[in-house]
């Protein structure tokens, strides 16, 4: 691993970094998740053909789906498993995991929202990880053609 801590504790480090990060977006502190992002991180849904880059229109962006999902009555939590790391040049780190965003309208049932498989590439920063490139693709698209990311940093 690129760093000194043991796999295990390094594991958990990134486990507990996606908690705080998924928490942060379904309570809507959309300026505090996006400075989970390097400065010019990357953001993108490759299914939907989105790509931001920038803290700032990471930040935008996810104001926008907040202020929606809150005028729609809904409720989103995301879930972050199957967390796979692994080394990459330059120190820094490959998280590959799947995702599940679900709704809840008030009042009414859980529902799944999306699945996806998302590949994010962390930097360290301060004693803790940053986003530099997050990459997510929608299960909706088809199977992957391979196990390896479809996109690179």
């Amino acid at each position: 691993m690129t760093t000194s801590l043991s796999p295990g504790v390094l594991y958990a480090e990134i486990q507990a970094f996606y908690a705080r990060q998924t928490r942060l977006l379904d309570r809507g502190r959309t300026g505090e998740w996006a400075a989970t992002f390097t400065e010019d991180g990357v953001f993108e849904e490759v299914t939907k053909g989105l790509r931001l880059e920038g803290r700032e229109a990471i930040a935008a962006s996810a104001r926008k789906r907040a202020e929606a999902t809150a005028a729609e009555g809904v409720q989103r939590r995301h879930w972050f498993g199957m967390l796979e790391i692994a080394d990459e040049p330059g120190g820094r780190l490959g998280a590959t995991y799947y995702a599940l965003v679900m709704s809840t309208p008030a009042g009414g049932g859980l529902s799944v929202y999306l699945s996806a498989e998302a590949h994010d590439v962390l930097v360290p920063h301060a004693g803790g990880w940053l986003v530099r490139h997050r990459s997510i693709r929608h299960d909706a698209a088809g199977p992957l053609e391979s196990e390896a990311p479809w996109s690179s940093a």
